[in-house]
């Protein structure tokens, strides 16, 4: 069973400074969620123009009938943490894909090529459902910073949650053996109960998203 005390940190096969200078190299920092509030009923019938999938096309990843809610989870193809992640990823999809939770990886660097993003999603078992967000329209809806991290949209585009995926990272270099809040589970079980999410945002460890050129 899931518990909420914290677990003592796991220890490195490599000396903390060392990882955590890996982990700067990779541009990986810490986003404070609750400096931004999750907002209701967040509308912009245009922002999706500059979403693209994989084969160029533009896309409304909104445009999914039926759907309780929309996930996406914003990854990179050069972030460790956001790898690392790949398997929690898939658990999540697998759990909440038949209880009409709709999930999107986004990838928001817009010098990674389709090509490239396609690679990544067969080296680390991804889902194949993936979107290119070169112009950040769904960055900025999703009020998103940093991979991983996620945001879950209720129809109407209300964003409802927006942050990390797990406490498995406590900060940088420092990781628990597993995690013991899983945050994004715990709001799609609110959504699929038809209850109120829990908390509407939780600071997010990771790589962070480079503007928009």
């Amino acid at each position: 069973m899931r518990g909420t005390s914290i677990q003592p940190l796991r220890p490195k096969s490599l000396p903390v400074l060392a990882l955590a200078l890996t982990l700067l190299m990779s541009g990986c920092g810490i986003r404070n969620s609750t400096d931004n509030p999750a907002k209701e009923n967040l509308q912009a019938s245009s922002s999706t123009r500059t979403v693209f999938d994989l084969a160029g096309q533009s896309f409304d990843p909104f445009d999914s009938a039926g759907a309780k809610a929309i996930v996406f989870l914003f990854v990179s193809t050069d972030c460790p943490i956001s790898n690392r992640y790949a398997p929690e990823i898939r658990r999540v999809k697998e759990k909440f894909a038949r209880a009409g939770i709709r999930l999107w990886l986004v990838y928001a660097d817009p010098d990674t090529s389709p090509d490239a993003i396609q690679k990544h999603l067969r080296e680390y078992q991804l889902p194949p459902e993936a979107l290119r967000d070169p112009q950040h329209s769904l960055v900025r809806l999703s009020q998103a910073h940093v991979t991983p991290e996620a945001a879950v949209f209720l129809p109407g585009r209300q964003l409802v949650y927006h942050g990390r995926i797990d406490n498995r990272y406590a900060d940088l270099g420092k990781e628990r053996p597993e995690a013991t809040q899983h945050d994004l589970e715990d709001v799609l079980e609110a959504v699929v109960q038809g209850k109120p999410v829990p908390h509407p945002t939780a600071r997010a460890v990771g790589c962070y998203i480079s503007d928009a050129k």
